[in-house]
Formats: structure tokens, sequence, C-alpha cells
């Protein structure tokens, strides 16, 4: 895992304290808003007590966009989809409900697992389109029955279980296969839905891990979720390596990754969020909203972080 680099600029807590200091607010610096996009996208699907899909979609149109989590087992010939104990029989008309409220939802793969082998990835394609997305096979179920995802989230981890020598997975293989059928889903007059393509890698830049790093340089994620969370230091040099994402993928919309669990190290309170870190990511001309881990860690956020934090994204 290649550390994250300690940057010539300032650090988070001497950029706050100068901020503070100084007695300078978000408010009267009205310039700091004009990358404003107002997109939250959250995962759903970790916790048995989040709610369900549809009530995460009815949030006070708080939520802009929904990955589930996740289809944690593939690569092996064998694919487990694990929503927390959610119960699957509703999940599909909720999904569709989702969709009519313009929210689009999304499936996250990868994790702990990797790709070995170029035909695994081949193999994962084919289960993701026939099971999830555009492709209709009798002999393939489907768990959410006629229900279409919008896209696939790559939640990027380097050296996953089953990769060949660590960070060798075969995920850009699986985005190049993926973009190729939908290029091509107009076949035998069916017009499903165009396949959107997302990657949630880790703040380390660069990417830690070789097959991370050649799945994001395919140039074929639409939107790019950086967690500035579950890292070590993963906020202390956050301006740096914003500036470094931002400048190496300027054909994705870059999404900032924040945790919204007040136990997490690296939970950013409010007044951080709103007064530092919002002007420093909205600079970029491909800033894209900002990402939430989780809507069970959301719910139980005393301080709303969902709402407040929309208000800034």
């Amino acid at each position: 895992m290649a550390p994250l680099k300690r940057p010539k600029q300032t650090s988070l807590l001497l950029v706050l304290a100068a901020v503070l200091s100084a007695e300078i607010s978000f408010l009267a610096c009205p310039a700091a808003a004009a990358g404003k996009t107002g997109q939250i996208t959250v995962f759903w699907g970790r916790h048995s007590d989040e709610g369900t899909l549809r009530e995460a979609c009815d949030f006070h149109g708080v939520y802009t966009t929904v990955i589930m989590s996740s289809l944690n087992v593939h690569g092996h010939g064998k694919y487990r989809l694990d929503l927390s104990g959610h119960p699957l029989a509703g999940v599909g008309d909720d999904i569709k409900h989702c969709q009519s409220l313009g929210i689009p939802v999304f499936l996250s793969i990868g994790g702990a697992y990797g790709l070995p082998t170029n035909q695994s990835a081949l193999d994962l394609a084919d289960h993701l389109w026939y099971s999830y997305l555009g492709g209709s096979r009798v002999d393939v179920p489907r768990p959410f029955s006629d229900a279409r995802l919008d896209g696939i989230d790559f939640f990027l981890e380097p050296g996953g279980v089953g990769s060949v020598g660590g960070g060798e997975e075969h995920y850009d293989a699986l985005a190049r296969e993926l973009a190729k059928r939908n290029n091509k889903r107009t076949v035998r007059g069916k017009n499903p839905p165009a396949l959107r393509l997302t990657a949630t890698p880790r703040c380390a830049f660069p990417p830690d891990g070789r097959g991370v790093g050649r799945a994001l340089a395919t140039g074929l994620f639409e939107r790019i979720h950086v967690r500035f969370y579950d890292y070590p230091n993963c906020t202390a040099w956050i301006e740096d390596a914003w500036d470094a994402w931002t400048a190496a993928y300027p054909g994705s919309k870059v999404f900032l990754g924040l945790t919204a669990s007040e136990k997490d190290a690296c939970y950013l309170e409010r007044k951080a969020v709103f007064e530092i870190v919002m002007p420093v990511v909205q600079r970029a001309e491909n800033y894209g909203g900002v990402m939430l881990w989780d809507r069970y860690s959301d719910e139980q956020n005393v301080n709303q972080y969902s709402g407040y934090v929309k208000n800034w994204a």
C-alpha cells in the first residue's frame, strides 16, 4: 500500500486554526459556493436497522444517488449478494421507486475480493449484465426481478483476496467489458438504460495498488468517490490529496467521500465541512458532490449530518 505523501501545503488542522483565528466565515465568501452541485451519494445495505431502500430515497430529498452494498463475493465462479439481512423480496420495487424519483441506484462490487484473471473479469461481467443490468437470459435468476440497476460502483481495494501478487486485480478488464456491452445494448431491438460506472477508491495518491490505478486509467468512470476515511491520516492533508485526484482524472466528476459516523476517527465536524473543506474542494472544475458512508451511520448521527452537508455540497 502506497502511503499518502506529506504535502507541501499546510494541514487541515492548521488551516482550520487560521480560519478561526481570522474569524473568516463561509458566509463571508460566497464565491466559494460557486461549485455547489447539491449531489449527495449514500451507501445503503450495510445494516439491517437502516430502513428500506425506498425509505432512503424518500429521505427529505437529501440523497441524489444510492449505492447498494454489496456483491461481496465474486471472481472465483461464485457470487454472493450481501445486503445485511434486508429481505430481497421488495428491493426490486424499491429500486423502481427510487428511479421514478430521479434517484439512480447502483450496485457496489469489490472490497476484499479481487479478480485473479482476465477470464474472471469477463465472467463477472456476464453475471452483472444478466443478473442486475440490461441483459436477460432465462437460465440466469435476477435477484431484483425485472428491475434494472443504473450502474456498477467499483469499491476498489488494493490486493484483494485471490489477486495475483497483490494489487493485480483485473477490474480494468471488467470496466472495458461492461462498457462494450453498454455500447451494444440495442441488440435485438431492446434499448435498456445506459450503464453507468463509478469508482470508490481510498484517498491515497497515487492510487494504492496497481490494479486500482489500471482500472481508473481506463477513463470509463463517470464519477470517482474518493474516500477520506478508513485510512491513516485521511483528513490531515485533504487539500493536496484532493488537488491530485481532481487533476489526474479531469474526465470524471470527483466526489468528496466522508463518513457520517461520529465514532469514526476520520469524522469531519460540520463546522470544518462548511468553513474549510467545501471551499477547497469546490475550486476544482470537476467537483461532483459528496459521498457519505453510510445510510445507517447517517441515521444514527444526532446532528442530521447529510441534511447539513447537503446545504453546502
